[in-house]
């Protein structure tokens, strides 16, 4: 069919109600190729396709089938078929692939242990301000930074005031973020956080934290605002 079927209408007739908008689709999706009938929206059975097109458009497809000369070619619908097949196969086979987002496959770089629990109710949303009591340790049991009993951060009157901070925001580093976003009101925790989500391999040389330190905290959460 390289050459095209010969029009079995006028423009006067097909617009006519001599003929039917059955008739028109049923030629247009005998001689168009497939491409041809997607960019028009006829590709698929016919009493559906007609039912709901109206027949000024399929008027237009038709004239259009012919001054284009997109007619179907010998053993397109094969062609088509294997190329449809071979979208469903990549299809299936994407399906089957476990997920490899960054945020699924990474694991929790921290451990925690609950050394009193909080009222289990109330827990910091990412942006919120917290307020905290901390300690934290070197593995040799050396503590670099506290904020409880002789630490530095206290207010004028000599009582230890709480380090306050917005959560989940990096403003500290990334064992701290996490952890605290599943530890509830006036939770004590212990928390263990490897090098990655510390200081990493450069460490703190102002804090005395060597490179890939992990390090221990008691962290107490006493305020969410």
């Amino acid at each position: 069919m390289a050459d095209g079927p010969d029009s079995l209408y006028t423009e006067e007739q097909l617009k006519s109600d001599a003929v039917s908008k059955k008739d028109v689709l049923q030629f247009v999706q005998e001689h168009a190729s497939i491409k041809f009938l997607r960019e028009h929206k006829l590709y698929g059975k016919l009493a559906s396709i007609a039912k709901c097109t109206k027949k000024d458009a399929l008027v237009t497809a038709y004239l259009k089938l012919f001054e284009q000369k997109a007619f179907k070619k010998e053993g397109e619908e094969e062609e088509d078929a294997k190329e449809v097949a071979k979208k469903m196969e990549k299809m299936k086979i994407a399906a089957a692939k476990p997920s490899t987002s960054s945020k699924e496959k990474e694991q929790p770089r921290y451990t925690k242990r609950i050394m009193k629990k909080g009222n289990g109710s109330t827990f910091p949303q990412k942006g919120e301000t917290v307020g905290c009591f901390y300690k934290g340790t070197l593995a040799d049991g050396t503590v670099f930074d506290t904020n409880m009993g002789g630490g530095s951060k206290k207010k004028k009157g000599g009582d230890a005031e709480p380090l306050k901070f917005k959560v989940g925001t990096g403003k500290v580093i990334r064992g701290w973020d996490e952890a605290l976003l599943t530890m509830s009101l006036n939770e004590k925790a212990e928390l263990v956080v490897e090098p990655m989500w510390a200081y990493g391999k450069k460490g703190l040389a102002e804090a005395k934290i060597p490179p890939n330190a992990t390090l221990t905290f008691e962290v107490e959460l006493v305020s969410i605002f």
